[in-house]
């Protein structure tokens, strides 16, 4: 039997070491904003990111613990930390991820027919295509079985009409997971089909939506008459209700950031909050920040990342069934975006006046990108399921209270499951 204590990780670690050391390309240890241009939507890939795309691919490191008959890595929880960790200690970032990766792919392994996990997992494990996801839409937002999207069974396809809303990264997208009414008779919950359709076809249109921080990464979507074959429905017809709360847990888990990826303050040169406070705020003459107020709310703010953090791979260790997460998911995603939020918020009040910029040569770039990312953060807060959205999830299926009402059902990615 192999052995997953100390030795065997630290044989893993120095065989992660070495692969990463003569794989990751150097371009983008000095420099990875290619890298996270294209993860953020570009269309093409510098040569770099493509090389470090198609070895990450290649190796099933992308998605580490995905099976590795189809595509992925194979590796347990643990030794998917200490590759985590590995790439942490180089800079080296993951170059395959999106929606496939975080929603789409674990919810296809778990509900897919074994031809659509062969067709459709590899290709998400090498970063050949990029997904979207179909669910809100104008007036079905928490309510989001209220949804009116149609797909109509014709023989041997479904022919699909209807707008979603807030589609994050349709713009870019190769496909969408969509969730469609197929039997408009049946009560709401259980007209509702889980599909796969193709983007890059007659009668789909996405319209970027441009935010208050100059972004865009949503989107409206329409369909007129496009057309899904019998064969991209993921689960029973009319039982998609079911698949696509479960994707929505896993949703909540990657918004969340879980782990600490995603709890750090915007980048900024020579570190994170810290070294910006020490850049712009001065330190006394023992070495500590000048400002004692904002020393102890620093502190405060990464005790409490720190924490979040640690549970999030406690949540992950403890899911011993590998059945992925939970509603406890709801409780994450709440905390992260908060952690988050409060991060972008110290980042602002750091820098003083330095702090509104938005354009102009008073304001370096870097300091414009903190100013866009807090304006860009608050948008977390509602993605997958608004605050008041996840309370109503937390208490019902975690304290088992009785069903509240809420009035957010417009709100956009408001989504709920319970």
């Amino acid at each position: 039997m192999a052995d997953f204590g100390g030795d065997h990780l630290k044989a893993f670690r120095a065989e992660v070491r070495a692969w990463l050391e003569e794989n990751y390309p150097e371009s983008l240890r000095k420099d990875p904003a290619p890298l996270n241009a294209w993860l953020g939507g570009g269309v093409k890939a510098e040569p770099d990111v493509d090389l470090w795309r198609q070895r990450m691919g290649e190796k099933g490191w992308g998605v580490p613990t995905w099976p590795r008959q189809y595509g992925g890595g194979g590796l347990t929880a643990a030794e998917a930390r200490v590759l985590q960790e590995e790439m942490a200690r180089i800079g080296a970032i993951n170059p395959i991820g999106g929606m496939g990766v975080i929603m789409f792919g674990p919810t296809l392994l778990e509900y897919g027919t074994e031809e659509q996990i062969q067709t459709h997992i590899p290709r998400i494990a090498r970063a050949e295509v990029r997904w979207c996801q179909g669910y809100s839409e104008p007036g079905s937002g928490s309510d989001l079985a209220s949804l009116q999207t149609k797909a109509e069974d014709k023989g041997d396809h479904f022919l699909i009409n209807g707008q979603k809303i807030w589609t994050s990264g349709a713009q870019y997208a190769d496909m969408c997971f969509c969730l469609v009414r197929t039997d408009p008779k049946a009560k709401k919950h259980e007209g509702i089909s889980f599909l796969m359709i193709d983007m890059h076809q007659p009668g789909v249109e996405a319209r970027p939506i441009r935010l208050i921080n100059d972004s865009s990464p949503f989107c409206e979507t329409f369909f007129t008459d496009a057309k899904a074959p019998k064969g991209n429905l993921v689960g029973p017809l009319n039982g998609g209700w079911t698949v696509g709360k479960r994707l929505l847990q896993h949703e909540r888990q990657g918004i969340s950031g879980a782990g600490g990826a995603n709890t750090r303050a915007p980048a900024f040169p020579g570190g994170g909050l810290e070294a910006m406070a020490r850049q712009y705020v001065g330190v006394d003459d023992d070495g500590r920040l000048a400002d004692a107020d904002l020393r102890r709310r620093l502190t405060e703010h990464m005790m409490e990342a720190q924490a979040f953090a640690l549970t999030g791979r406690r949540a992950a260790l403890e899911d011993r069934s590998n059945r992925g997460p939970s509603a406890s998911s709801s409780i994450l995603k709440n905390v992260g975006s908060k952690v988050r939020c409060d991060g972008a918020e110290l980042a602002l009040e750091i820098m003083g006046h330095q702090g509104v910029g938005w354009s102009g040569e008073d304001f370096t770039a870097d300091e414009i990108a903190i100013v866009r990312t807090w304006l860009g953060g608050k948008a977390g807060t509602i993605a997958g399921g608004s605050y008041e959205v996840q309370n109503n999830i937390i208490s019902k299926r975690i304290l088992g209270l009785p069903d509240q009402p809420h009035a957010n059902a417009n709100i956009p990615g408001g989504r709920q499951h319970a």
